[in-house]
Parts: C-alpha cells; sequence; structure tokens
C-alpha cells in the first residue's frame, strides 16, 4: 500500500479540529483530517447545549464565596459533582484552578479570550453561509432564570461588567418570561434574555456539515489512531485504514485525549476533564420551548434540538474513561417536568461527554516548542462549539504567516513551563 502525503494532518474531527482544517485549506494548504471515527462531530462537539456564545465573556471560573465552595464539597448544589475515588487525581488541577480564579487572574483570561468570543458567531455564520445549512443556525438568544433575589442581583451585576464588553442583556420580569416562554411553570424572582447568542438545534450535525464542506473542497478525512503519531525524516506519519499517511505539519485538536499524543512526546500540561451528561425528551401536547434555558439555581439547561428537548447538566469531575454515572440527569428530571411540560425520553439512555479544561479556562493554540511541525488547538472547556471556527482561524493564521487577529501569547503551551 502506497504512503498518502499531505501537508497537514488534523488529528481530531470535532468542531475544532474540522475548523481547523478549513481554514487551513481555505490558505492553500493540502489538509486531511483523521479521527478513530467514520464521521464528524461525535464526541464532544455533539453533547453541548448548542450555544454559540458571543455573549459569554467571562469564563467558567472557580467560585471564591466560601458558602458556595463548601456546597459543592459536600455535594449539595446541583452544579456540581465528583467521585470521591478520583479526588487524589483532581485535587492539584482544582488547586491550580482555584489559583487561576483570583479576581486579577480571571479577568485576564477573559481579555485574553475576548477577541474570539466577540468574532465566534461572526465565523460561525461565515462557515455556515459557505456550508449552505442556514437552517442550523437560530437567532432566538437563550435565557437565565433566577428563582431566588440572590443569584438574581448577582446575575445583573455580572450583566452590567459584561455591558462594559459589549453584552446585551434584558432583565425580564414574571409576566416577560412567560411572554417569551408561555410554557414554562414556577416561582422565579427574573431571568435575563441574552438576544445576541446564536443557537444551534443539531450541534453534532453542524460539525458533520463544516465537514462536508471541507470535503467538497477536496479536503480529505481518513479513519485512524491518532496514537500512531511519530516523527521521522522531517514529517510526520499515522496510521489510518487506507495506510500510513506523511505530512510536514500535524495538528492535535483532539479535546479530552490530546494528552494520548501530548505525553509520549513529553508534554506534561495540567489537562483534566469536566464530565456532562444530556437526555432528549419529547416535548408534551402542544408545548413549544422557543430559547434555550438555563435553571440556574437548580443546575441544569433544556434546549429545543431537532431531536428533541435536550436536557444537558453541570460538570462532574470523574476520570475521563470511568463508567457513566448520569446522577445528574436523575435528580434535574423531576426538576424538569415541573418547569416544562416534557413528555417520554427520545433516547434510551443519557449520554456523555466531557469538556476538556486547562486551569485557566483557556485553549492551548500556537506550535510545539520541542518539536517542528506540531501544533495544537485544544483544551476549550465549555465553548468548543462557540470558539472552533475563529481558533481554527486563529491557528491557521499563524500557521501559514498571516498576522494573527488576536494576541497569541495567551494560549502558548510554554505557560505551563
Amino acid at each position: 500500500m502506497a504512503e498518502l502525503k499531505a501537508d497537514v494532518l488534523v488529528l481530531g474531527a470535532g468542531m475544532v479540529g474540522v475548523c481547523a482544517a478549513l481554514h487551513l485549506q481555505k490558505r492553500g494548504r493540502n489538509v486531511v483530517l483523521i479521527d478513530r471515527h467514520d464521521t464528524a462531530g461525535e464526541e464532544t462537539s455533539y453533547g453541548n447545549g448548542g450555544l454559540i456564545e458571543c455573549a459569554s465573556v467571562f469564563p467558567y471560573m472557580f467560585p471564591r464565596d466560601v458558602s458556595q465552595i463548601l456546597r459543592y464539597a459536600f455535594l449539595r448544589a446541583p452544579h456540581v459533582r465528583y467521585h470521591f475515588r478520583d479526588l487524589p487525581i483532581f485535587l492539584p488541577w482544582l488547586t491550580r484552578y482555584f489559583l487561576a480564579s483570583s479576581p486579577e487572574r480571571a479577568l485576564h483570561s477573559a481579555m485574553a479570550e475576548l477577541p474570539l468570543i466577540q468574532r465566534s458567531l461572526i465565523e460561525h455564520e461565515a462557515l455556515i453561509a459557505e456550508a449552505n445549512v442556514p437552517e442550523l443556525l437560530r437567532r432566538t438568544g437563550w435565557i437565565k432564570l433566577f428563582r431566588s433575589e440572590r443569584t438574581l442581583a448577582d446575575a445583573v451585576q455580572d450583566l452590567k461588567r459584561a455591558g462594559q464588553h459589549g453584552v446585551v442583556g434584558e432583565v425580564l420580569d414574571r409576566p416577560a418570561i412567560s411572554a417569551r416562554e408561555p410554557h414554562l411553570t414556577g416561582d422565579f424572582s427574573g431571568a435575563i434574555h441574552f438576544p445576541a447568542p446564536g443557537f444551534v438545534p443539531d450541534p453534532g450535525g453542524l460539525a458533520k456539515a463544516y465537514a462536508a464542506l471541507f470535503g467538497r473542497k477536496g479536503g480529505r478525512y481518513l479513519v485512524g489512531d491518532a496514537r500512531t503519531l511519530e516523527q521521522s525524516g522531517g514529517r510526520w506519519r499515522v496510521a489510518t485504514l487506507e495506510g500510513t499517511i506523511t505530512a510536514r505539519e500535524v495538528v492535535v485538536a483532539m479535546g479530552p485525549w490530546s494528552d494520548q499524543i501530548l505525553a509520549p512526546l513529553g508534554y506534561s500540561i495540567p489537562l483534566q476533564v469536566k464530565r456532562g451528561y444530556h437526555l432528549h425528551l419529547k416535548p408534551r401536547g402542544n408545548a413549544v420551548l422557543n430559547h434555550p434555558v438555563l435553571d440556574t439555581d437548580l443546575g441544569y439547561l433544556l434546549a429545543p434540538m431537532n431531536r428533541g428537548i435536550r436536557l444537558t447538566t453541570g460538570a462532574e469531575f470523574a476520570h475521563r474513561d470511568a463508567p457513566p454515572t448520569p446522577i445528574q440527569v436523575e435528580r434535574a428530571l423531576p426538576r424538569a417536568h415541573r418547569l416544562f411540560p416534557l413528555g417520554e425520553p427520545v433516547d434510551t439512555k443519557p449520554w456523555m461527554g466531557a469538556r476538556p479544561c486547562l486551569p485557566d479556562m483557556l485553549p492551548v493554540i500556537g506550535k510545539a516548542p520541542r518539536h517542528g511541525g506540531l501544533w495544537f488547538d485544544f483544551g476549550h472547556q465549555h465553548h468548543g462549539l462557540t470558539l472552533g471556527p475563529a481558533t481554527g482561524r486563529l491557528l491557521a493564521e499563524m500557521m501559514t504567516g498571516d498576522t494573527p487577529f488576536a494576541d497569541v501569547r495567551p494560549f502558548a503551551i510554554e505557560r505551563f513551563g
């Protein structure tokens, strides 16, 4: 079997990898996408809330409020769950996460990511138009519900702070909530509607549409094992079902599995995962959900996907490959039924995925310091769907010698020593 050749191999065909491949292809590179699945968007990119979060200026940092930390520690908050057996793995990372969440460092992370957030919807709109899938973008924004005056007041303050960076939100009282979502029931102190973010009713389908665009433009998609990656004679090679393929450059865009490539190459970085679950349910009767709705105080989100109403949970700290423990879904279900008229589940069991997170909640984007031709694009935490096109463009600009549209220094792998 003849050896295949390309300019760039992109390892990982989730939203991040597909978008990196597309942007490199736009700049004249012969690119091959490699994934263990025979179609794109089968892992983390499939299982999110569908939000292109151009209004999420401040990343999810470790809380500084002692009472909130204690609620998490004693598993009294629905937003977070952890496995005691995995604490030895997570405690060092959580310590780094806590330290990176100081007000000064959290602001640094937010401002570093701001140019990417601001371009997120713009870059998606361009790709959606090119892929001819306008039905996969809805301009409804999303709604954040609050059941206590305190959490509403805190959110209003956060909105004022985000407003300094162009974020727009409308504070809703109970009648205004009912006007936008007439089928919601509950005792709400208020809500905030963020009108700007895009909503994708089939996130995995959008990744597939982008991958199909990549193929129509001459890109190749191969099924292979990224763990076979090796460098020889100035080229990188990977074993695929169609034979070995080599290229001058390779991009690691494997999300929570990126450490499988980094560790053998001698790179030790604090990559951990926040696992999450979702379950699709039918709406009951003629009930309609018009926006994704976050029940903030009870820790779950309902989103009107093509497959049904998707219930998504908060974060679970557990080993990436440990068996699923969808306790958060089980606890959220009765609460969700009281919020919205839900019928029978569409899925036979909850889906589980893993968000790749670094302590400062910033991705790693850029070149490897010790290996020529090795590039990184992973660690997008809760924002893989949101940031995939923007970071793909940023990486492609770096790799092809164009002027990057944002400061790339905060995303360098060297920040971890």
